[in-house]
């Protein structure tokens, strides 16, 4: 366990985080690192994120058999194995219910608007990936056509998953989601919206590709008027 503390006292100070914002209630919430190419640490099952120790995290293989660790390994395992495979660039993975942006999930509505320009910046969009059975391969299934092109992606009736290149960004694309979907929130209770221009948006990506290069998917907002498919 020395050779990884950091990355379990990452996942245990990033799991108190959520739990303190309350991304997460009770045992919700899973997160992972990705330790080098053919392990995985993440959190185990049935614990509350902002009670865990060190030494509670799982240690996993590329196929979510686990290595070490007294616990057993999230139900959702295979979402993290998903995200992984798809994006070798993601070292950390996310999983949390974030109230507002989990209000817009479950209302079946993507934030695909390019309301606030921090958020082009940030993340482009974030897309409505269609309900899938927690715990089975149905989740991972209606994440794969997202998970190439997208930072971070709402779930039916169910939640949010971001990813970065470590576990502090993937935290920060959570925080961003939830604090977009509140400014969403407010301009649809204002029953109106002001999406930026095509012309405005393109320069936030030109922008947005030259600080951040390859190290974020390219993902692009949905033009304005256009509604989620939720059976793509």
């Amino acid at each position: 366990m020395a050779a990884d503390r950091k990355p379990r006292e990452e996942i245990v100070r990033f799991g108190r985080m959520l739990h303190q914002r309350g991304f997460v209630a009770a045992m919700d919430g899973n997160l992972s690192i990705r330790l080098d190419n053919r392990r995985i640490l993440v959190t185990p099952t049935c614990v509350s994120k902002g009670a865990m120790r060190p030494a509670d995290m799982v240690v996993v293989d590329l196929e979510g058999h686990r290595l070490a660790g007294r616990r057993a390994v999230t139900s959702e395992i295979g979402m993290h194995l998903l995200i992984y495979e798809l994006r070798p660039d993601i070292r950390a993975i996310v999983h949390a219910h974030p109230p507002t942006a989990t209000g817009f999930a479950a209302a079946g509505m993507a934030l695909n608007e390019p309301l606030v320009c921090e958020v082009v910046m940030g993340l482009g969009s974030i897309p409505l990936a269609r309900y899938g059975t927690p715990g089975t391969s149905e989740l991972a299934e209606t994440l794969a056509p997202y998970v190439p092109h997208y930072d971070a992606i709402l779930m039916s009736n169910h939640g949010v998953v971001a990813y970065g290149d470590t576990l502090e960004h993937a935290y920060m694309k959570m925080e961003t989601v939830e604090h977009f979907a509140q400014i969403a929130l407010v301009t649809h209770l204002l029953g109106r919206q002001q999406p930026l221009g095509e012309d405005e948006v393109e320069k936030l990506l030109l922008a947005r590709a030259k600080y951040f290069g390859a190290k974020m998917a390219a993902s692009m907002p949905v033009p304005a008027g256009s509604s989620p498919d939720k059976t793509s």
